[in-house]
């Protein structure tokens, strides 16, 4: 492996993680190899769990939450007849149970009950944090503590195979939803019970598996070809949002903690602290802002929330007839 620098990569790194490492080993394992001090994940994937883990890099991690909310998709088998802990095969098995009077029919009809807008109990053995502390270390100690529930949303729910007491399956749904949880429900509601025994996530939208490096290649590609074969740059993943174009004085203004007036085109006013990226007239990514009302129908506001490193500018914001701000300021190095 070449030990070749790259100019720092600010963007999305899209992983197909296998199971056993946590989603955080993950991380500082892209820390380490692409030599990036500034790296986070979105969405945890369990240990046991693989798939699509994306990894935000240099000043893309200031905009992670823009990418949170994305449906996933995954895909996995259940195990009917038993129930454990965690309700994944990790856990401690608490109760064998029959499946004699489970069949396919029962099951499909089943599972149509849990498509649509749902409650969903976050399991104990989960990275949420209740008063401050994490269910699973309370699961640990043996505590089992009341969870609020949380609203969820599954899109689609497909069986890809049937051989039971497994099944295989395909599940489209919000952000946040536990799919052990989701199997473990259904389990209960037939009667036999159930368990997650694989699961893989294959979308987080917009970004799919199919553009992704492996865990493997952090090891055996150079960082410039890991970028190569599952980077996506700052400016095409915040193609998911509607844009400003800034010109140049307004980019400045901007820059400087300003609230230029802008034609706000197809974008949204009031549309939330990050509904919107500020961008120059070669189209790269200056900021996440919103648009806020003004006196004419067709002007708005730029409120930037989250200004990227190169758009920043600092030093004395005085405007004089004749002389642009540049002169008086000079950009964030």
């Amino acid at each position: 492996m070449s030990g070749a620098l790259v100019p720092p990569f600010v963007g999305l790194l899209a992983l197909d993680k296998p199971p056993g490492p946590t989603s955080h080993d993950v991380v500082v394992k892209v820390r380490r190899r692409l030599k990036s001090p500034g790296a986070g994940h979105l969405g945890t994937l369990d240990p046991g769990a693989g798939g699509l883990l994306l990894v935000a890099l240099g000043a893309a991690t200031r905009a992670i939450p823009v990418w949170q909310g994305g449906e996933k998709t995954y895909e996995g088998v259940a195990s009917f007849g038993v129930i454990t802990s965690s309700q994944d095969a990790e856990g401690e098995v608490l109760e064998w149970r029959s499946t004699m009077a489970l069949d396919e029919s029962r099951l499909r009809e089943a599972s149509l009950a849990f498509v649509g807008e749902l409650e969903q109990v976050p399991p104990m053995v989960s990275a949420l944090k209740v008063r401050g502390e994490r269910l699973h270390r309370l699961a640990r100690r043996g505590l089992d503590v009341e969870r609020a529930p949380r609203r969820v949303r599954v899109l689609q729910w497909e069986w890809l195979s049937i051989s039971l007491p497994e099944a295989a399956f395909r599940i489209r749904c919000s952000g946040g939803t536990y799919i052990r949880t989701l199997i473990h429900d259904l389990g209960q509601a037939l009667g036999p019970g159930a368990i997650l025994t694989r699961l893989r996530r294959t979308r987080s939208e917009p970004f799919g598996i199919e553009r992704s490096a492996t865990v493997e290649d952090l090891d055996r590609l150079t960082p410039a070809e890991v970028i190569a074969k599952g980077g996506i740059p700052l400016d095409e993943a915040l193609r998911i949002l509607p844009s400003v174009e800034l010109d140049e004085p307004a980019a400045f203004e901007a820059g400087m903690g300003g609230r230029p007036l802008v034609d706000p085109g197809q974008a949204p006013v009031g549309g939330g602290e990050r509904s919107v990226v500020l961008r120059d007239e070669s189209g790269k990514a200056l900021a996440l802002g919103e648009l806020t009302a003004s006196d004419s129908a067709d002007r708005a506001y730029v409120c930037p929330h989250v200004v990227f490193p190169w758009a920043v500018r600092t030093g004395r914001r005085v405007r004089h007839e004749g002389v642009p701000w540049e002169a008086l300021s000079e950009p964030r190095g």
